[in-house]
């Protein structure tokens, strides 16, 4: 019956499929032709191995598409076996079971009636008396069968925990013993099958009845309790005590027990610690390699390089003084010296202080050497503005360590310790922004006798993934460090840049000027300063510059909460930038809509995701966490939607959507690596552990040609003063020799 409603709230029709028009085997997205007793209906969503003659309940909402009018969405679904012979012979005849076809389904059903699936299910061989039927094929056939019923086993048992596309990724994963595997230790969901966190698996053990003080559940949620402080705040490990009372309070067990856990899982080597002071400090095992080898492959790299001697140190800065035609400052000439002497050389400095000079130095020593070199960066902006910086190409890390898939299809850097890069010169810029693993994966693919340059300002936020390696490096003191400090002539004339030193000195920017590439705008409250954003956005800066305002506008927040933040920012500059039109398709995910001309940004690194590339046809692998695109087109009945990510054309389907979000405004954090032609700024109230310097800094320094603050001089004030540096658990400096 179509209209009625149902206990998840949603709409719910009932009746027997008819056609598929289009299915998706890698995730189960389908279009299909629903008969129920009013009319036929398409309707479209998750619902794998689907097959004509299917009889279905499906839950969900109506939505209208321009192109193919109005659909059925699909957000739940039941599948029940036809249960008369009739109906049988429909789904047989449909070739959802290998080997049968029409013909041979209507012998088999005519043989053995409404006992055919219980036959084909359980006694295979009895086909085989059908003429027509090898044994083979009866077998075949039955497997077919139980792998239908498997995945509808599993669609059953986990739909009120998990959406369609878990349940596929789950059944993708362990097939028919999907369910059975589930029932006996929920918990291997969260730690064996992606994107499943511990709170669902532990709300369907909940519903099986585990105890809390279940041995599965205690370890479960240990190593959730260090996944969680790695992803969120960014720990590489955590003191043993802290570990252990966070896993009680999350478990409500006692603390004994959550120790005893701790104590097992090391003695199963799934955690590992090392003693700093008299404290243990636990890691998952995985992060405690990934540090140790970061520590003693920096140090192998530095000890097997080739010095150049100090008098051809001299000659080379000298040449490049005459053919640049510019005098370099005293630590500009020590960063190229040592960076020629040492094996591992840091440079590090804030806006207008020459890093980039020193690059171009470097590399036109280096090639006048006879050295391969390599640029690399974390992300493809950054990479694209080094390459634009020093007219040589520059990769993202993952493409210069060639990043592919194993057999489980598992993403892997095919250059590491056992296929090394070529290049004897690496020179890597915004390395404030490399977690641990990334920097682990790079430094094994980097053979003993090259050398690492490292670049990046120290001052802004870290990375968003764990660690804090760029400051954990230099802290050590271990390996040469160059901070450039001195504003050249020309970066002085920004306001941009002699602004965001002074509030890295602790210094109030100026806010006076309103003449140059740093405004204020005065507002009080949250609501004023959000409507003036989006006045901005839309008007004013769009008549003022134009060219420069058209997609180069980013608005940039401390928070994702309140009136002035990511969330409701997100909402009205689209309704505001890109309203709803006829002409413009959309589609409903959750709490978002999105729609034809939408900026998004992708939220966490996908590696399987292809991309093509117009201007010369190349493809690729791997959108990642904060690359910003905009939709170009959404075809709902296919479950898709075309993003054009910085020239890389991503169809993206709709199962991937939990991972993608508006980008009208970013947060600080989501910003890093970028620049923007124009950054807006909201200065509004927000948790007091994001009113600090260095996010204040980092966001100032996103942007090319103008910065506008918008809101409260307190706000920025109180930012200024608080130069409290987020503190992650690491181990990295001690490792290397730092206290």
């Amino acid at each position: 019956m179509a209209g009625e409603r149902d206990i998840y709230g949603l709409e719910r029709l009932e009746g027997s499929v008819e056609q598929i028009v289009f299915c998706n085997e890698d995730n189960g997205y389908t279009v299909c032709d629903l008969s129920t007793e009013d009319d036929i209906f398409t309707v479209c969503g998750i619902m794998p191995m689907l097959c004509e003659g299917d009889r279905l309940c499906v839950y969900g909402k109506w939505v209208h598409s321009a192109k193919y009018g109005r659909q059925f969405s699909v957000e739940q679904y039941e599948r029940v076996m036809p249960a008369d012979t009739a109906s049988m012979l429909r789904y047989l005849s449909s070739r959802a079971i290998k080997g049968i076809g029409p013909k041979t389904a209507a012998k088999i059903v005519e043989e053995f009636g409404e006992d055919t699936f219980d036959v084909i299910e359980n006694h295979p061989e009895w086909l085989a008396n059908i003429r027509g039927i090898s044994v083979k094929a009866a077998l075949a056939a039955s497997e077919s069968f139980k792998e239908q019923a498997g995945i509808r086993t599993a669609m059953m048992f986990f739909r009120e925990y998990f959406g369609a596309a878990t349940t596929v990724k789950i059944y993708k994963k362990w097939g028919s013993s999907s369910v059975d595997i589930a029932k006996k230790n929920p918990y291997r969901l969260c730690n064996e099958v992606e994107g499943i966190g511990f709170e669902r698996a532990d709300a369907l053990a909940g519903s099986l009845g585990l105890r809390n003080d279940n041995f599965d559940r205690i370890m479960s949620g240990l190593c959730y309790v260090l996944t969680k402080n790695s992803a969120q705040n960014g720990h590489v490990c955590l003191p043993r005590e802290k570990l252990a009372a966070a896993g009680a309070e999350l478990l409500g067990v006692s603390l004994e027990d959550s120790d005893a856990g701790v104590s097992e899982l090391i003695r199963m080597g799934r955690l590992k610690y090392v003693m700093q002071d008299e404290t243990q400090m636990i890691y998952l095992s995985e992060a405690y390699d990934e540090e140790k080898y970061i520590a003693e492959k920096l140090v192998l790299i530095d000890k097997m390089c080739i010095s150049v001697d100090v008098q051809d140190v001299d000659r080379f800065i000298e040449r490049e003084q005459a053919k640049s035609g510019m005098e370099y400052a005293y630590l500009q000439k020590q960063a190229i010296s040592d960076a020629l002497r040492y094996g591992v050389m840091i440079l590090t400095g804030g806006p207008g202080t020459g890093k980039t000079t020193v690059v171009r130095a470097l590399i036109h020593i280096f090639d006048s050497m006879g050295y391969d070199i390599a640029l690399a960066a974390p992300t493809g902006r950054a990479a694209k503005r080094l390459s634009e910086a020093t007219s040589m190409e520059a990769k993202t890390i993952h493409r210069l360590l060639e990043m592919g898939y194993d057999v489980d299809g598992k993403a892997v850097f095919n250059r590491n310790d056992f296929d090394l890069l070529d290049e004897q010169i690496i020179i890597v810029d915004e390395a404030s922004m490399i977690d641990s693993s990334l920097m682990c994966a790079l430094l094994k693919a980097i053979k003993p006798g090259a050398r690492i340059i490292i670049i990046g300002d120290s001052d802004q936020l870290p990375s968003v993934g764990a660690g804090n390696v760029l400051r954990d490096v230099i802290e050590s003191k271990r390996f040469s460090t160059v901070r450039l400090t001195e504003i050249f002539r020309q970066a002085q004339e920004s306001l941009i840049v002699t602004n965001a030193h002074a509030i890295n000195n602790g210094e109030m920017p100026d806010l006076s000027v309103k003449n140059k590439d740093f405004f204020y705008l005065r507002r009080s409250s949250d609501r004023e300063i959000a409507a003036t954003i989006c006045d901005l956005c839309k008007n004013r800066l769009p008549r003022a510059y134009g060219d420069m305002a058209k997609n180069g506008i980013q608005v940039i927040c401390a928070s994702r909460k309140g009136e002035s933040g990511t969330e409701n920012l997100n909402m009205i500059l689209q309704q505001s930038l890109n309203p709803k039109a006829s002409y413009k398709r959309e589609h409903s995910f959750r709490d978002r809509v999105f729609r034809e001309g939408d900026r998004v940004m992708q939220t966490r690194n996908n590696y399987d995701i292809s991309w093509t590339r117009d201007y010369d046809a190349k493809e690729g692998f791997g959108i990642f966490n904060g690359d910003i695109g905009v939709i170009e087109s959404i075809d709902n009945p296919d479950g898709t939607m075309t993003i054009l990510f910085d020239e890389r054309r991503v169809v993206y389907e709709f199962s991937l959507l939990e991972d993608l979000e508006h980008a009208y405004a970013v947060t600080v954090h989501k910003s890093q690596g970028s620049e923007y032609p124009i950054v807006v700024i909201p200065m509004c109230s927000a948790a007091q552990m994001l009113h600090t310097r260095n996010l204040l800094y980092t966001a100032v320094t996103r942007a090319q040609n103008m910065v506008i603050l918008v809101g409260r001089e307190d706000i920025i004030r109180e930012m200024v003063e608080n130069n409290r540096q987020s503190m992650r658990y690491t181990g990295l400096c001690r490792r290397l020799g730092g206290e």
